[in-house]
């Protein structure tokens, strides 16, 4: 599947929404917060909302392109969509409803109605539905209302499927046993994109990641690989980072985190362009008594702000108990299972492997920024009145020439 589209939704909000999937990979999934752009990236690719301009195609056939003024409808995209709410029709049975996406029989007789009931009462059993063909929607739990929505989509065979945060509206026991039968009915399909807000969804059900923010791509690549090397401070927020830092550069592999008062040491070098730091709640390590570790490196001694639990586990906010001052002492997330015993834990260390070395998108707000490597993307809005220009931006207490070009290397 290739997208590219632009579609202007208000004065102050554009989507600019650019990607292709890959094969071999699976589901494709798209994060980001509510208001980003997501849904309303389905709604183009399916037909629903129309682009002011660009291009859709599925293996290799258009769907629509603005510059041949080519526009399919609907029904002709062989696009199955999963709504949020599922959008059963409420005055139909579940049989019905699924009947309702087969071709209409407009030949009485010769046993093409007979055969339409008997296709679709196949994926009822296909869909554990059987003994519920009868009931209309509001008779339905959520998850049978779920799995009737599934069996419509899916009983014309479309070629791309798309999922619009399909399991929000479930609660968290049917939400996982719908997650292990979706896993198992998108097995080997790689015509699949998955829109939600649940970072925890897409690690489970998308080997491929698209992450959006403000109506554009920030980021594209391989799931794990992006969660391991988000790369833009926005990316790490948007897959779970809870503790961010502005820093300053203190060498090739040594940086200070300026919220937090501390010193650490990177596994890799720290380049210019750098301006944040990264630190996932459950990769702290603690460290106990008699414990040998090198003075002062990655170390830092918690002063406890507060203490949460959770059904498996605890989340212990803390700050540095070395710091100077309040500018110092922002406060720090740390996560560990219920079933370990950290109570007396004074020190904790941080792995240099575990550092996220962040850009900050907000350097560049006009300018496009691509940042590449083996297996990611990085995008940022085109169209910059700076375009060409070199200028000096603040990067965490240094100043860094950054020369805006279009789509360059860093």
């Amino acid at each position: 599947m290739k997208v590219s589209i632009r579609k202007r939704l208000s004065r102050s909000f554009s989507l600019e929404a650019e990607f292709e999937t890959s094969g071999g990979v699976g589901c494709l999934g798209i994060l980001g917060a509510s208001g980003c752009g997501k849904s309303m990236t389905l709604k183009c690719i399916a037909g629903i909302e129309t682009p002011d301009e660009g291009h859709i195609e599925i293996n290799g056939r258009v769907l629509f392109d603005s510059a041949a003024k080519l526009d399919l409808r609907p029904q002709a995209r062989r696009v199955g969509y999963l709504f949020q709410n599922y959008a059963l029709f409420p005055r139909m049975t579940v049989l019905e409803n699924i009947m309702a996406a087969l071709p209409a029989v407009t030949v009485p007789g010769r046993g093409r109605a007979a055969e339409k009931r008997r296709k679709a009462l196949d994926w009822v059993e296909r869909f554990g539905l059987a003994g519920l063909e009868d009931r209309r929607p509001a008779a339905l739990s959520g998850g049978q209302q779920q799995r009737a929505a599934l069996a419509r989509m899916l009983i014309c065979g479309p070629e791309a499927i798309l999922l619009d945060e399909p399991f929000s509206a479930l609660d968290t026991n049917l939400r996982e046993q719908m997650q292990a039968r979706m896993l198992e009915l998108l097995a080997g399909r790689d015509d699949v994109i998955l829109v939600t807000h649940s970072r925890d969804e897409v690690f489970k059900l998308c080997g491929e990641l698209l992450v959006m923010d403000g109506g554009r791509v920030l980021r594209k690549g391989r799931t794990r690989e992006l969660f391991r090397e988000p790369g833009l401070v926005a990316v790490a927020r948007l897959t779970g980072c809870k503790n961010i830092s502005p820093v300053r550069r203190l060498g090739e592999r040594e940086i200070a985190a300026l919220d937090w008062g501390l010193t650490l040491r990177t596994a890799v070098p720290v380049e210019d362009t750098i301006t944040h730091v990264g630190i996932r709640a459950h990769d702290f390590v603690p460290v106990f008594p008699g414990e040998a570790r090198e003075a002062g490196v990655n170390l830092v001694r918690i002063r406890v702000l507060s203490c949460s639990e959770e059904p498996f586990e605890k989340a212990l906010l803390f700050s540095n108990a070395a710091a100077q001052g309040p500018e110092e002492s922002h406060e720090i997330w740390w996560k560990y299972s219920n079933y370990l015993n950290y109570y007396n834990t004074e020190q904790l260390y941080i792995p240099p492997e575990s550092l996220l070395l962040l850009r900050d998108t907000a350097l560049f707000p006009y300018g496009q920024t691509r940042i590449t490597n083996t297996s990611h993307t990085v995008l940022e809005k085109s169209g910059s009145p700076f375009r060409g220009d070199t200028g000096r931006f603040p990067v965490a207490g240094q100043n860094v020439n950054v020369s805006v070009q279009g789509k360059q290397s860093l």
